[in-house]
Formats: structure tokens, C-alpha cells, sequence
């Protein structure tokens, strides 16, 4: 498999990339992939939500009026769902989102989403991405010879922080390091910039 090398301004190096099909030849797995992002979303949620349920909220011991006579409808306690004040149907519950999966199934699902970047054209290699000053500027300059309008993962070999401040101002641009690519940013962005070194450092963790 060989892939286009271009530079920040759309001009293509004549010098394509082998890529490991290992890595980015793989068949597309949506099940695996849904289930990935699933347990990664449920991960990041706290479970701290709390509210009180009838028996909780404090007062309302007495019986408000008597049971009949009154043409009111009868009421038990001043403390119950329908008041103002009362407790609440079903409270939410401190409790644990956390979903199990295990290493294998991260990584297969990972490669999935690799692969199906590359089959639907959604993956574009640089040569690097250097800036010479963190100016936001620069790298919409760089979506725009690419043509890219939607949402974009820009995968670097390690930490820039010309880079990462360069997009901060851009909602539809995640940066993210070659190591702490996940299933989720994949799947969340349609294309994906990823430079030579990066796409390097891909193989070597999953090759």
C-alpha cells in the first residue's frame, strides 16, 4: 500500500509512503469500533449525579389535610414527587459507568478505524508540520489547501506547542500525539492530517 506525501501547502512530494497494511489495510469493524467508543464515552462520565428521593427529603411527616371532606385530592405527604420541594421518581445515584475492554479488542478496533481513513480517502500524509509562530492563520491556510471543511485530527510524532496553539482557535481541529491515538477521535473526525514520523509511530505500536 503506498500513499501521497505532500507539504503544508497541498503540493504533493512525488514521494509516496509504504504503508503497513498491517496497520491500515485491515477490514472496517463498525460493531468493534461502536463498542470501543461506547466503553470510552462511559469511561469519561463521573457518576456524581445526586438528588433525593421521597424518603430522603426532610419534613412532611404530618398528613397535610384529612382524607376526605376537604374537595381536595387526598394527600399524604407534603414530601411526595407531585409538591414543590418533594423528592424525586427514580433519583440519580452516584454510581459507576466504567465498561471493561481489553487490550486486544482496543487495539483491533484502533487499526479498524486507521484502515477505514485510508480506504475512504479521508487520510492525508505531510512531510511535517512546522510553524515558524503560532499563528492560527497558518494552519487554516493549510485546511484550506487541502480542502478540508469538516471536522480534522491532526496527528503529530510528538508534542509542538506552536501546534497545539495554532489550533486552539479552530473548533474543528483536534491535535493529538501519534501515542494517544484512540477510537473515539478517530471515529469523531472525518479527516485525518497525519505527518510522516507520526504515521511511523503507528506501526511501530501496532504493526
Amino acid at each position: 500500500m503506498k500513499i501521497d506525501v505532500f507539504d503544508m501547502n497541498g503540493k504533493n512530494l512525488k514521494k509516496p509512503l509504504e504503508l503497513n497494511e498491517a496497520v491500515f489495510g485491515q477490514e472496517y469493524n463498525e460493531a468493534l469500533i461502536h463498542q470501543v467508543v461506547v466503553a470510552q464515552l462511559a469511561n469519561k462520565r463521573q457518576g456524581t449525579k445526586s438528588t433525593l428521593t421521597r424518603t430522603e427529603v426532610s419534613g412532611g411527616g404530618k398528613k397535610p389535610w384529612r382524607q376526605k371532606g376537604t374537595g381536595r385530592a387526598r394527600q399524604g405527604s407534603i414530601r411526595s414527587p407531585q409538591w414543590t420541594g418533594g423528592g424525586i421518581v427514580f433519583a440519580p445515584k452516584p454510581r459507576d459507568f466504567d465498561q471493561k475492554i481489553n487490550k486486544k479488542m482496543k487495539i483491533a478496533a484502533t487499526i479498524s478505524a486507521l484502515s477505514a481513513k485510508v480506504s475512504t480517502s479521508n487520510l492525508v500524509v505531510v512531510d511535517k508540520i512546522e510553524l515558524a509562530e503560532a499563528k492560527t492563520k497558518l494552519i487554516a491556510n493549510m485546511l484550506k489547501s487541502f480542502d478540508i471543511n469538516s471536522n480534522v485530527l491532526v496527528v503529530m510524532a510528538k508534542d509542538d506547542e506552536a501546534v497545539l496553539r495554532a489550533c486552539q482557535n479552530l473548533q474543528n481541529v483536534t491535535v493529538i500525539n501519534a501515542d494517544l491515538i484512540n477510537v473515539y477521535d478517530l471515529a469523531a473526525n472525518t479527516k485525518c492530517i497525519a505527518t510522516v514520523d507520526a504515521i511511523k509511530k503507528l506501526e511501530e505500536v501496532y504493526a
